[in-house]
């Protein structure tokens, strides 16, 4: 059999962070071809370790979080060793799974899929745990980066296609099709419960009373549903679903609650992906995590999928970026 390429270090132009091994599955699944690892020098003080390879023409570096290690300050060091290792990466995405927010106004489901987009008064990603404590509350401070411009016109000519039927994002889903753990129907039933409704104990829901779940319209959409919005960041696990509303409430109506994106923004221009693996309230599992993680990913290749490579070369790299921000 033959090697795999090797390609070299400054060739590679996009940065792909995840956190968890089920999301890195799902990143590698997307690849088109896969490249040899790099020689390492003696005086390498990078202590991550990649997955290296191609999707629709770009040379595409993949990292995850050490494992047991989840939250924006574990994120934030793997994208800064990340951009000193590859200098030519110039822009990231932010790839995984995340809590969902179902409401009246985002019908959000268990695999569907929140991407980062600038609403309102913030910038696609809301550090909702960062602040201080005051007479009158919790008063939230600081602001964090939007996604790079080519990431958002990207966003824009993905959600054309959706509009005109030609959206790829189910057809690269299929590319998982071959791991049983992966597919939609190994996930079971996507039940929501009342807010109010507190999880029973186990690792199911087999306790909880079925006359507290959410009656809500039977689906029949061919496409994998995208929701485009505010994505809440914080260094706890969101699973208390009074709580989940509540902050949601306070910033204007968030998509998704995760843990990494807060780190990243300010430092590693990025677009962050998540797919919906629970509602992050107590009834809270790991069941549809997989798919979750598989329908963020094809999502990610259709965002490179309509970037051309020659376009990137002509971009600022991300360090320059990001001085280029500091300076303004």
């Amino acid at each position: 059999m033959a090697q795999p390429p090797r390609r070299p270090r400054e060739e590679y132009t996009v940065g792909w962070v995840c956190a968890l091994p089920v999301e890195l599955a799902a990143a590698q699944e997307m690849l088109d071809e896969e490249h040899q690892d790099l020689e390492r020098d003696a005086d390498d003080n990078d202590e991550n370790l990649y997955s290296l390879g191609s999707i629709a023409g770009h040379n595409v570096a993949i990292v995850c979080l050490p494992a047991g290690r989840i939250g924006n300050n574990p994120a934030a060091v793997v994208a800064t060793q990340m951009k000193a290792a590859f200098k030519g990466i110039r822009f990231g995405l932010m790839v995984g799974i995340g809590g969902g927010v179902p409401s009246l106004a985002a019908d959000i489901r268990l695999g569907d899929v929140v991407v980062s987009q600038p609403d309102k008064t913030f910038g696609g990603v809301v550090q909702y745990d960062a602040g201080k404590a005051t007479a009158s509350g919790f008063e939230r401070t600081g602001s964090l980066n939007a996604p790079p411009q080519v990431l958002l016109g990207a966003v824009a000519k993905v959600r054309a296609n959706e509009f005109r039927g030609k959206s790829k994002v189910s057809e690269y889903v299929q590319r998982f099709h071959h791991i049983p753990d992966f597919r939609q129907e190994a996930a079971g039933p996507d039940v929501l419960f009342r807010a109010g409704y507190d999880h029973k104990g186990g690792q199911t829901c087999d306790e909880c009373i079925a006359d507290e779940q959410e009656s809500r319209q039977p689906r029949h959409y061919r496409e994998v549903p995208i929701h485009y919005g505010t994505i809440a960041s914080g260094n706890q696990v969101m699973k208390n679903a009074a709580e989940r509303d509540r902050v949601s409430a306070e910033l204007g109506g968030v998509l998704c609650f995760e843990m990494e994106a807060a780190g990243l923004m300010n430092s590693f221009p990025c677009l962050i992906i998540r797919g919906i693996c629970d509602y992050a309230d107590s009834h809270k599992n790991k069941r549809w995590q997989p798919y979750a993680a598989s329908t963020a990913a094809a999502y990610a290749r259709a965002v490179l999928s309509v970037i051309p490579p020659i376009k990137v070369a002509e971009i600022s790299t991300a360090e320059e970026a990001m001085q280029d921000l500091r300076s303004q």
